[in-house]
């Protein structure tokens, strides 16, 4: 996440979501904390709103959120105008992947899997356990104000701090794994081929030995080791091989999409 987006959103506009440092986030207040997320990210990040590219990424999307969601949140596909490859996800449903990530993929199955794998953290609330977690760091504390104009206090502007930092923070290995797995569940409940995921990877992986600077952001926000792939390879190799049969791997519409995609005027210059 750029590091002007985390600071302007300490200081967007958010109704207080947490009261209490032992109190759990429900869904509605997960939601709401996204939703004002969202808000500022439109402001700060160039998203492209081409209809057609909006179109295809929120039909992939909602093709595995359909298989991913039990609590019938209402989800949102992003592609930021960005060169750099990254992706990430906001609490409640907002999933967001890079123009330069997908440019750098040859198959649909691939960008289903980076999509699969951002919906497991929301779906498994990474970012907000990150949030509960940094409250309880901050001892004393008995509001967490995600992002409010209400917190004026130096008690409050601690915790909200703590609160925006914990959204957007790195998520730990555990976290990244846990994503990972959940991710081939999807993709494969979805019927497209779950070897895009280790596919991604490995193009990032390549990448990084030969322009580094464009695969940074990407590296900084997944921890990322070879372990990955051989687990996610590892994973895919336990399913019975009827049942990956026959998976959707790429298809004209995905190729027509990322044409389009890399039709589109170069991206802006990244602040």
């Amino acid at each position: 996440m750029h590091t002007r987006l985390a600071r302007a959103a300490r200081a967007a506009l958010i109704t207080p979501v947490l009261l209490g440092s032992a109190c759990a986030v429900s869904t509605q207040q997960e939601v709401e904390i996204g939703t004002n997320y969202a808000s500022q990210i439109a402001k700060e990040l160039p998203l492209i709103k081409d209809a057609e590219i909006s179109r295809y990424i929120t039909a992939l999307g909602d093709s595995l959120a359909r298989v991913a969601d039990d609590r019938n949140l209402d989800w949102h596909f992003h592609v930021v105008d960005s060169r750099e490859v990254n992706a990430f996800a906001v609490p409640g449903g907002y999933i967001y992947v890079n123009r330069g990530l997908i440019e750098r993929s040859t198959t649909m199955a691939q960008v289903a899997g980076v999509l699969g794998h951002e919906i497991g953290h929301v779906t498994r609330r990474h970012s907000v356990k990150q949030m509960q977690k940094a409250q309880g760091t901050n001892i004393g504390a008995t509001l967490l104000c995600t992002l409010t104009a209400a917190c004026n206090s130096g008690l409050s502007q601690a915790a909200l701090q703590i609160g925006a930092s914990a959204a957007f923070a790195k998520f730990s290995r555990t976290d990244e794994a846990e994503a990972d797995e959940v991710g081939v569940q999807y993709v494969v409940k979805a019927g497209i081929d779950p070897n895009g995921i280790p596919e991604m990877f490995e193009i990032l992986q390549k990448e990084r030995k030969t322009t580094p600077t464009d695969v940074d952001r990407f590296f900084a926000s997944h921890p990322m080791e070879e372990s990955r792939v051989t687990e996610t390879k590892r994973q895919i190799a336990a399913y019975p091989p009827a049942q990956l049969k026959g998976l959707k791997r790429d298809t004209p519409e995905f190729q027509a999409f990322k044409e389009r995609l890399l039709a589109l005027p170069a991206p802006p210059a990244a602040k």
